[in-house]
């Protein structure tokens, strides 16, 4: 057997029991081992990479129902059924993502383990084994977790196109002509902007993705109190929406401390989850104290 493969991740393919070919990258759904011989993966995907494409299966979602509500007006009626339809595409955007995958037809996917950041950057480590020649072995190491987004994304773009033009036509009738298609632009604007996001960041979101889930829920929930006015209990069962949001935003801090904690040990991690509604209750017992009206009139007075 001729001597290892340089570099992280070039590796040999079997062509058959006899031969072995040359050193290179790894066919798609292969990775290589410590002997630097590419196998197949056949894995399943734990529980953090479901969680992670569950959270990049979630932002043009969360997009799509923000520029819903945005633009829909108040006196709109059209914003509850493009919230449903816009549901209904990602999750048929994400079936037949999976369904497309390998193995074609099943729901379940195969998946090759990530152990570093690397993983994800493959093209920055071809190695120059001569400092002349560069072996290019440039592969998905983390398949199917780097491309299966990409496509989720090109499904989303294409359902919405497909079904929300038809649906805005027909029932956003008391918005302007201009107005009724504008979640619609957003959504072009902002599903190449996450289709970059996922190209390079994708590694760094792997890791990322349990903190910045609890930092931009527990945010926008306290921007959101604030800006409704809510200072008390009473103000928050005041309309059914403000209760939509506030267990809306108690299931992303949900989501974000079982990422974190990945639930490896239940009797430890799950009483996490108690402090789900801290900083909501934390936000209601003290708005009053912060109010600004209040603290300009003491200042004032000069207390």
């Amino acid at each position: 057997m001729s001597s290892t493969c340089p570099g992280l991740y070039c590796g040999r393919t079997f062509i058959n029991q006899s031969f072995e070919g040359q050193c290179g990258v790894c066919p798609r759904g292969q990775r290589t081992n410590f002997e630097k011989i590419c196998v197949k993966c056949t894995g399943s995907p734990e529980l953090y990479d479901w969680l992670y494409l569950g959270f990049m299966a979630m932002l043009p979602l969360v997009l799509h129902w923000f520029f819903i509500e945005w633009y829909s007006g108040k006196k709109s009626s059209s914003a509850l059924f493009q919230h449903i339809t816009a549901l209904f595409e990602c999750t048929a955007a994400a079936i037949v993502t999976l369904l497309l995958n390998d193995p074609v037809g099943s729901l379940y996917i195969r998946s090759c383990e990530v152990k570093m950041l690397s993983d994800w950057y493959t093209m920055l480590y071809n190695p120059s084994p001569d400092y002349v020649t560069t072996l290019h072995c440039t592969q998905e190491a983390v398949f199917p977790l780097y491309t299966i987004v990409l496509i989720y994304y090109a499904f989303c773009l294409v359902f919405m196109m497909l079904l929300r033009p038809l649906l805005v036509k027909k029932i956003a009738c008391g918005l302007g002509k201009t107005d009724r298609f504008k979640s619609i632009y957003a959504a072009l604007y902002f599903f190449p902007i996450l289709t970059v996001l996922q190209a390079v960041g994708g590694g760094l979101l792997y890791y990322a993705f349990p903190y910045i889930i609890l930092v931009l829920s527990l945010v926008t929930l306290a921007v959101y109190m604030s800006a409704s006015e809510i200072q008390s209990f009473k103000n928050l069962v005041a309309k059914k929406k403000r209760l939509v949001v506030l267990f809306s935003h108690w299931l992303l801090h949900a989501y974000g401390i079982i990422s974190i904690s990945r639930l490896d040990k239940l009797g430890q991690d799950l009483p996490l989850l108690a402090l789900v509604p801290g900083p909501a209750l934390f936000y209601l017992l003290t708005a009053r104290f912060t109010e600004p009206n209040r603290i300009l009139s003491e200042g004032g007075n000069g207390h």
